[in-house]
C-alpha cells in the first residue's frame, strides 16, 4: 500500500462530463506541486447518467492518485461527501465543488492557515453567480448565523480543509454538508476563515434550485438547534494510577 497522504481532497460529482476532466487535471497538477506524492483525490461519482465516469477514468490514468468511487444510485451532495470522507486516508481532508468554480490554488493558503486551527473554511469575496443565487445564499447564511448564534461567513462555500478526526462522532444525513461548521464547533473545534476565489461556471448546469435549497437549509437549522441543545459534552475519564 502507498504511504498515507498528507491531504485527501473529496469531490462530489454528478453529471459534470463537460468540466470534470479539466477540473481534475488542474487539481492534480496543483496538488503535485505543493504536496509531491503526498496527496490523493477521491472523485465520488454520485450516480451520474452521462459520461462523467469515463472522463474521470481518463484523467486517473494520467494521475493514479485520483481514485474514482462510483455510486450506482444518487445519494446527493452530503451522501457523496460522506462516502469520500470514509475512504480518505489523510489526516487532513479538503473539499471542493466539481464545477470548476472553486480555485484549487486556494488549498495551500488554507493549509498554511491551519497551524493553530482544526478547520479552515473559505468564504467567497467576489462570488461569480447569478443575482438570485447570491441573494438566496445571503438570506440563508444571515438567518442561519442569527438563529445558531455563529459567525460562519459563507456556509455555501465548498472550499474547506479540516482534520479527519472531526468526522468521527458524526453520522450522515441529508444536508449535513451545510452544517459542518456547527457540527465541528459542537466538538470544541477551532475554525479559522479565509477569503477564497470564485470563478464563473463555464459549462454544464447547476444541480440546485436557489429557493428550494434555501427552504431546506432553513428547515434544517431548527433541527441543528435541537441537536445542539441536547448534545452531551462528555470529558474522557481520568487515567487510573498504575498498580505497582
Amino acid at each position: 500500500m502507498p504511504p498515507t497522504p498528507d491531504l485527501s481532497v473529496v469531490l462530489p460529482i454528478y453529471n459534470e462530463s463537460e468540466l470534470i476532466g479539466p477540473v481534475l487535471t488542474e487539481l492534480a497538477t496543483l496538488l503535485q506541486q505543493h504536496w509531491p506524492d503526498a496527496w490523493e483525490v477521491l472523485a465520488v461519482n454520485d450516480g451520474s447518467t452521462d459520461s462523467t465516469s469515463g472522463k474521470i477514468q481518463e484523467v486517473a490514468r494520467q494521475h493514479p492518485r485520483i481514485r474514482q468511487l462510483n455510486l450506482t444510485v444518487r445519494t446527493g451532495q452530503s451522501g457523496a461527501l460522506w462516502i469520500g470522507f470514509k475512504a480518505a486516508r489523510a489526516e487532513w481532508i479538503a473539499t471542493l465543488d466539481a464545477d470548476g468554480q472553486n480555485d484549487p490554488a486556494d488549498l495551500p493558503k488554507l493549509m498554511d492557515a491551519s497551524t493553530d486551527a482544526d478547520a479552515v473554511f473559505g468564504y467567497r469575496t467576489a462570488r461569480q453567480d447569478t443575482w438570485s443565487k447570491k441573494m438566496a445564499g445571503t438570506i440563508a447564511n444571515t438567518v442561519r448565523n442569527r438563529l445558531l448564534q455563529e459567525e460562519i461567513r459563507d456556509t455555501g462555500c465548498a472550499t474547506k480543509i479540516f482534520k479527519k478526526q472531526l468526522l468521527t462522532p458524526l453520522t450522515p444525513w441529508n444536508g449535513m454538508h451545510r452544517f459542518l461548521g456547527t457540527l465541528f464547533l459542537m466538538q470544541g473545534a477551532i475554525i479559522t476563515q479565509r477569503p477564497v476565489s470564485h470563478r464563473p461556471r463555464t459549462a454544464g448546469i447547476s444541480k440546485y434550485t436557489n429557493w428550494g435549497r434555501l427552504i431546506r437549509t432553513l428547515r434544517d437549522v431548527f433541527g441543528i438547534r435541537w441537536l445542539r441543545s441536547r448534545y452531551l459534552h462528555i470529558a474522557p475519564p481520568p487515567t487510573s494510577p498504575s498498580t505497582p
